[in-house]
């Protein structure tokens, strides 16, 4: 398949009955993207060059951002990060998952890059009930779809105040380390996560419509976001509207970007074909690097490890007729997956990923032919 030049009939149903108002899709080699729908429910159609919520297809920005800078020297994979990260000198780390706060030992060894790229600080989301969820509620670092409303130090402040759930290295959880690889960023190179980006990445690429905000001008390309409540989308921001509109009042080196099709594609080829990392780390990147001993069955949605293995911030498909697939998806109802023959596929909607929107998200999953 080298282009997506019509939107598959699945899509076209997920439109017409409604699971999502619009969406953006491209599948290929060196694929155009198609949009199809509107950007809101009864508001405009959807465009091509919308600039969307891309949540945690962010992580792989970053990492990119992250090994580039050890390519250059400045930092090594199991480099510790307290050296930038002061707050996360002397973690100390629960007994158990479900323990209380108080029931702690000290940290066996520092955090490192390599820990946070891989998921395995100890910091993460807690999925089941317990003293630690519920301290996260509270002090507002645990993950949701709106952007955080703590700034980067205030976040991380935050939740280095809270005990790790395991002994960095030994244990997944997914997410709060690539807030932690935002702010490393900020602290290394003396500016904040999103300057950095644009200097070395974003506009060497011409990725000019990605950024942690959306200028006042460019307001009317920011989709509707919704979520799903009864069966129904409930509106959580919208069109044009939302807290991304316009340089945010606090430093989000730890948030997430937005971006457009166009503009990730861009990132994608450049990345795919050798252009942004050399090809120890870019095959790193794509390949399992979590040991066995840290998949642990409830760090994460059930059957999530059964063929899949973590890289450097993406997923890996280890085994099945995509074997060798890498890639991730956004909470805001966003995807993206590169094949070993080199095919790219994104797709991108603004609609909470959850039981509404997975199916769409598996049948995009089966445009490209099996490897």
């Amino acid at each position: 398949m080298s282009s997506q030049a019509s939107p598959p009939a699945f899509l076209l149903r997920a439109v017409e009955d409604g699971t999502v108002p619009g969406a953006v899709l491209a599948v290929g080699h060196d694929p155009e993207p198609v949009a199809i729908g509107a950007s809101a429910v009864d508001g405009p159609p959807m465009r091509a060059d919308a600039i969307v919520r891309i949540q945690s297809m962010t992580k792989l920005v970053t990492t990119v951002a992250a090994l580039r800078l050890i390519e250059q020297g400045a930092l090594a994979l199991d480099d510790p990060v307290a050296t930038w990260l002061l707050e996360v000198d002397t973690p100390r780390v629960l007994t158990s998952p479900d323990a209380p706060l108080t029931d702690t030992v000290p940290a066996e060894r520092p955090i490192t890059l390599r820990h946070l790229l891989t998921n395995m600080s100890g910091y993460g989301m807690i999925l089941a009930d317990s003293p630690l969820q519920h301290a996260m509620a509270a002090n507002e670092t645990e993950a949701g779809l709106l952007p955080p409303s703590l700034g980067a130090d205030d976040w991380l402040t935050a939740l280095s105040s809270l005990p790790l759930v395991g002994q960095p290295g030994t244990v997944w959880r997914y997410h709060h380390s690539f807030g932690l690889l935002g702010i490393l960023l900020s602290r290394l190179t003396g500016m904040s996560a999103g300057e950095h980006l644009e200097r070395t990445l974003l506009s060497p690429l011409g990725m000019v419509d990605t950024g942690y905000f959306v200028p006042a001008a460019a307001r009317e390309r920011l989709p509707a976001l919704y979520t799903e409540s009864d069966g129904q989308l409930v509106e959580l921001e919208g069109l044009g509207g939302g807290p991304h509109i316009g340089p945010p009042p606090q430093d989000m080196s730890h948030g997430e970007l937005l971006s457009t099709a166009p503009d990730y594609l861009r990132f994608l080829r450049a990345l795919r074909d050798g252009e942004l990392l050399g090809a120890e780390h870019l095959a790193m990147l794509r390949s399992d690097q979590v040991p066995a001993s840290a998949k642990q069955p409830g760090s994460f949605f059930p059957g999530f490890w059964a063929r899949t293995g973590w890289g450097f911030g993406v997923s890996v498909v280890a085994d099945g007729p995509h074997r060798g697939r890498w890639g991730w998806s956004g909470g805001a109802g966003t995807d993206f997956f590169v094949d070993p023959d080199g095919t790219l596929g994104l797709l991108l909607t603004q609609v909470e990923l959850g039981p509404r929107v997975m199916p769409l998200l598996e049948a995009f999953g089966e445009l490209s032919p099996p490897v």
